[in-house]
């Protein structure tokens, strides 16, 4: 039984003898890495995700800590806009 292990798109997978199928599935590889790194909108979503579960699981361990951190968020963030608009009306 062999158990085939998968290739992510941007690796070039072993075994290939042929030179024109070895710089094809390099140039495959390459052009998956090129367009996996200048998607910014698919990486912001990835990382808002990841920020989301961390946040998720830091409520479920520390609920209190959680809602303090919230509030201490929504402070700085009304201070910063309070400092802006004080500063453009002046």
């Amino acid at each position: 039984m062999t158990s085939e292990i998968p290739v992510p798109r941007t690796a070039v997978p072993i075994g290939i003898t042929d030179p024109v199928e070895r710089a094809r599935a390099e140039l495959k590889a390459a052009l998956a890495a090129i367009e996996e790194k200048a998607n910014v909108p698919k990486r912001v979503a990835r990382a808002t995700d990841r920020g989301v579960a961390k946040a998720r699981r830091f409520h479920r361990r520390n609920p209190s800590g959680a809602t303090a951190a919230a509030v201490a968020v929504a402070a700085a963030a009304g201070l910063a806009v309070w400092g802006l608009v004080r500063l453009y009306t002046r």
